[in-house]
């Protein structure tokens, strides 16, 4: 039985090695093929976790105490499965729904009010930030009605052309109106 308890320790440790070293390779080369079979339980990361914690508390039960070898082999699989559940809900759960994509498209900046960070020149451009979600993005702008913007006023983005945001100053009063 220790045979088993050690190849499992070493499988789980040769597991976290070589998915820390390949794992993103292996992931694009299989291109998502077993997804459509997959259950959030049998994440490979819980699996191996068990397998590992089984093997390491098999073979430390086995020469450390002096129990039997269907007892050992029991309580090794219970605080697999219980270190496996601990796994499962204090990490691959809360990080697949943590997964988030900080992202946007150009075509969401219409109507997003935000404050230049650099002078608008009548003819030229600038810089905006606007905020999106929990952070915020600079854009270059130009002026929609050919006015020079200062720094710091707040302006509302009107088009977005070739990549350059077209934006005019906001004005508070006609926005409560809205």
């Amino acid at each position: 039985m220790e045979t088993l308890y050690l190849g499992c320790l070493a499988l789980g440790v040769i597991f976290a090695v070589v998915s820390v070293l390949v794992g993103d390779l292996i992931g694009g080369a299989l291109h998502g093929m077993f997804d459509s079979i997959s259950f959030d339980f049998l994440n490979p990361a819980v699996l191996a976790g068990g397998i590992t914690v089984f093997g390491g508390v098999g073979l430390l039960l086995t020469r450390y105490s002096e129990l039997e070898v269907g007892a050992v082999a029991a309580l090794s699989l219970l605080i697999a499965g219980f270190i496996d559940v601990l796994l499962y809900l204090g990490f691959v759960k809360p990080m697949d729904k943590s997964e988030m994509s900080n992202g946007f498209s150009m075509k969401e900046l219409p109507g997003k009010i935000g404050e230049i960070t650099i002078p608008i020149p009548a003819k030229g451009y600038g810089e905006i930030m606007v905020k999106f979600g929990a952070g915020n993005s600079l854009h270059t702008a130009s002026s929609f009605e050919h006015q020079p913007l200062p720094v710091g006023i707040k302006i509302v983005v009107v088009d977005v052309i070739e990549g350059v945001a077209l934006v005019t100053e906001f004005d508070e009063r006609k926005g409560e109106d809205i």
